[in-house]
């Protein structure tokens, strides 16, 4: 009898989020108070330590945009707030008068000896890609380059509504998940919900 594939998964993440980024509020602009930093882990030490990947982005009133996608393979708190990802984060909110920062994690499990870093790099190449199809102008520059491909209704087709065929087809590749689309007026996959079989990240309550 063949081995069902679903038994092969070695390493399933769980999301942990949305998390308020703490933001200095000056009398021209906002930027992500550094000083306060210490603030945000102590809220979450249980996250401070692990593994895995995250997402950085923006709430609004019409939904949240992602505008970085990292990796930990120390732990979250030596990585997230590296100055490099600090200038990354403060130049993507610039362009933003309203809305609140925010950081969603996706946790490796704990398991004894190294963390599997190589389904580490493997997530944070899908989500880079899942995150450009949500804003093509995501920060990121390493494994952002942009499929020239789309499935009209489902993926990446541009504007306009799926005709039955294309509701059906996503039904059966369990496709009819909540992201918006980059230009049409349905749904693209979310395929970071599939992750664990009880997170969605879609309309978030922030955490403070």
């Amino acid at each position: 009898m063949r081995k069902h594939r679903t038994n092969l998964m070695k390493t399933v993440f769980t999301v942990e989020g949305p998390f308020k980024v703490p933001v200095y509020v000056g009398k021209g602009s906002r930027t992500i108070d550094e000083e306060n930093l210490w603030q945000f882990w102590e809220k979450i030490p249980s996250l401070a330590e692990k593994r895995g990947c995250y997402a950085f982005g923006i709430r609004a009133a019409k939904g949240s945009t992602p505008g970085w996608v990292g990796k930990a393979t120390k732990n979250f708190r030596q990585e997230v707030f590296s100055p490099h990802k600090l200038a990354k984060y403060q130049r993507f909110l610039a362009d933003y008068r309203k809305g609140t920062p925010i950081l969603f994690f996706l946790v490796a499990p704990l398991k004894k000896g190294a963390p599997n870093v190589s389904h580490i790099n493997d997530l944070e190449s899908f989500l880079i890609q899942v995150g450009m199809s949500a804003n093509p102008d995501l920060l990121n520059v390493k494994g952002t380059k942009f499929e020239k491909w789309g499935i009209a209704g489902v993926l990446r087709g541009g504007k306009g509504k799926p005709n039955n065929a294309a509701k059906q087809f996503r039904q059966l590749m369990k496709m009819n998940l909540s992201m918006k689309s980059t230009g049409g007026s349905e749904s693209t996959p979310d395929p970071v919900s599939e992750i664990t079989s009880d997170t969605t990240i879609s309309a978030p309550e922030v955490r403070q």
